[in-house]
């Protein structure tokens, strides 16, 4: 297929969140409001609520039309498999859609989803990874975030809905979105009300665009930080010198060896010595990407860098980007 004929790329959204938090609530919403969108979803098997049980049956990847033009399937642990099998229908004309959801299980690290879409070629130019959503239980949310997945899947997040907010008070409501805001600033918080919220808020998020935007939010005053704060956090480095692109690249190399499993997410716009141009990239663990973007024009230059990471030695790397900030010799 020629460069002229080759189709859109597919944006994809994921949906992630600890058991119960309401994903299956929020994928009915996204499935039934009127939007106009033909969207595929790709539903997990073992899902605790099936979004249509009786249709979707037991095949391990089975496809099904719904009467509203949505699509439907089921996968058996191989979510390749049901990437290939959905282009495979939608070039052939049997099915007809335009974005895609995967809901993963309440126990899943949407790490390996997300690689999916940069590891595979096909899988690359087909379809766009627009951005993760994570659903977090007010009322159960200290429970769940006792468990380093639960906090994965926050650090994960381009948006974090919190769910159940009747169901606590307003003060350990802020307490939370405090909580959720160390482990991710990046990402933007919205309460959801038994599944309903803004489809604009979902969609066409950007959140793996190389862009200038590294998505930072600004904080309510914070509670002293203490010996119990969760295992996955934000670390932000900042610098107003020009960088040099060899040491930059010596201490992300150096990072990235050392920690790069670690490094759920991650984002940079630098100002590089020399060059006019903004200098971005952004990653997730190992894997990640950097291209030059618009020139700094009138704009103050500064240098940032936002890592959500698991137990990342933060004064070590803090020492360590400190060390490259002076203007190369």
């Amino acid at each position: 297929m020629s460069d002229s004929q080759q189709p859109a790329q597919i944006p994809v959204t994921v949906l992630t969140g600890f058991l119960g938090a309401g994903k299956t609530t929020l994928l009915r919403h996204i499935l039934q409001a009127e939007h106009g969108l033909k969207i595929a979803v790709i539903e997990n098997e073992f899902s605790d609520t099936p979004i249509d049980g009786q249709l979707l049956g037991d095949a391990p990847a089975q496809v099904v039309t719904l009467s509203n033009g949505c699509v439907c399937c089921t996968i058996n642990n191989d979510l390749e498999r049901s990437l290939y099998l959905l282009l495979e229908q939608r070039d052939s004309g049997e099915i007809a859609f335009d974005r895609l959801v995967i809901e993963c299980t309440g126990l899943a690290d949407p790490a390996p989803v997300a690689q999916t879409f940069f590891v595979d070629e096909t899988l690359r130019e087909r379809y766009l990874l627009d951005g993760i959503i994570t659903l977090v239980d007010a009322a159960n949310a200290d429970r769940h975030l006792q468990e380093a997945i639960a906090q994965a899947q926050v650090g994960f997040g381009d948006r974090i809905l919190v769910s159940k907010r009747d169901l606590v008070s307003a003060e350990q409501y802020q307490a939370l979105a405090e909580r959720l805001q160390r482990i991710n600033r990046r990402a933007e918080l919205h309460p959801v009300d038994h599944g309903v919220i803004d489809l604009g808020r979902l969609l066409d998020v950007r959140g793996f665009n190389l862009n200038a935007d590294v998505g930072l939010r600004p904080l309510q005053p914070l509670r002293p930080v203490t010996a119990s704060d969760d295992r996955i956090r934000t670390l932000v480095l900042r610098s107003d010198k020009a960088l040099s692109i060899e040491r930059l690249s010596e201490f992300m190399d150096d990072l990235l060896q050392w920690h790069g499993n670690s490094l759920l997410r991650y984002k940079g716009v630098l100002n590089i010595e020399g060059e006019e141009r903004r200098l971005v990239f952004q990653g997730v663990l190992r894997l990640y990407g950097f291209d030059w973007d618009t020139p700094w024009g009138e704009d103050a230059r500064e240098s940032v860098i936002v890592f959500i990471g698991d137990n990342l030695p933060e004064e070590q790397i803090r020492q360590g980007f400190e060390a490259i900030t002076g203007v190369a010799p």
